[in-house]
């Protein structure tokens, strides 16, 4: 059984059409390549500068609150060699407790001046001199009297050496009472500067533990600091590389489509002649040649090429 002739042409016109758009290299490069691979977008770059710069960018933070916690222990060390001498000052106001009897380092008697007795006896020997002046002018007079060694003259040195030894009793015990209140005065002062000294390191050790404070505080400042800061910094690059991954993916989107539409471009003789080659099968009845397993994703040329062999199949079996 014989096709019409007009189907016949029809066949010999499509073998014709195919064999010359086949005989033309398809362009591949305006649909495959590099052109249609999304490029690095600007905020991804942008992300990949900070995590580049960002490295160590914290160490500052860390170095100080290094340096803040060396200086604390260095205070801390102090202000115990200063509670440990405020020790020995509060031990020292121990021996000033009281009423500075005897011969220990805080007694009266350790503050005594070691020339009172020199000036004691000094001081006597003056007297005894004066005494012994006065006893001869008492003989002078008796001599110039004509009463040389009379009553008179026993009686006024009797009265005048009981006068004189009370005298020179009491300048001795003002000298020494003298020289008490000096020494009582001196142990006064000498416990007022102990008890000074105390307390002003006392509160040197207090001022001392107080910055030491400070600087156990300044270090974890420093170290919130750092972590604040590599959270910060981290958040940062994340949400750049998501923002910049985002719009990568649309780029891509839209370079797909555009490679897609480049592709059909390149192939669209391929799929007028599919449409001319299933014409023909149509209007021959229906009747196809051996069944022609195409591609899952057939291209057009491919389509168009089992059309050919669905009709090569139909002209022989009419042949």
């Amino acid at each position: 059984m014989a096709l019409p002739d007009y189907l016949q042409e029809a066949g010999k016109d499509f073998a014709k059409q195919l064999t010359a758009q086949t005989a033309v290299p398809i362009d591949t490069s305006k649909f495959t390549g590099r052109q249609f691979v999304a490029g690095e977008d600007p905020l991804q770059t942008q992300a990949i500068g900070l995590a580049t710069q960002g490295i160590g960018s914290f160490q500052p933070f860390l170095t100080s609150a290094q340096q803040a916690i060396t200086q604390g222990a260095q205070d801390l060390g102090q202000v115990r060699q200063d509670l440990g001498q405020v020790g020995q000052d509060v031990s020292g106001l121990g021996q000033f407790m009281g009423t500075g009897a005897g011969t220990g380092a805080g007694s009266i008697a350790a503050f005594t001046s070691p020339f009172q007795q020199q000036v004691i006896d000094e001081s006597l020997r003056q007297f005894d001199e004066s005494r012994q002046a006065g006893l001869q002018n008492i003989s002078d007079i008796a001599v110039a009297q004509g009463a040389f060694g009379g009553g008179r003259q026993g009686a006024l040195e009797g009265q005048f050496l009981a006068d004189t030894a009370l005298g020179r009793a009491g300048l001795e015990a003002q000298l020494r009472a003298q020289g008490f209140a000096d020494a009582a005065a001196r142990r006064g002062q000498a416990f007022g500067q102990q008890q000074s000294l105390a307390g002003l390191r006392s509160g040197l050790a207090n001022q001392r533990a107080a910055l030491a404070a400070q600087q156990a505080g300044l270090a974890g400042q420093q170290f919130g600091l750092s972590n604040f800061q590599r959270q910060n910094l981290a958040g940062d690059i994340a949400n750049l590389g998501q923002l910049g991954a985002f719009r990568q993916g649309l780029e891509q989107s839209q370079l797909a489509a555009d490679q897609q539409a480049a592709q059909t471009a390149a192939f669209e003789p391929f799929t007028r002649l599919d449409r001319f080659g299933a014409g023909i099968t149509g209007l021959a009845g229906g009747v196809g040649g051996p069944q022609f397993q195409a591609p899952a994703t057939p291209s057009p040329f491919s389509t168009a090429l089992s059309t050919a062999l669905g009709i090569g199949g139909l002209f022989g079996k009419f042949r």
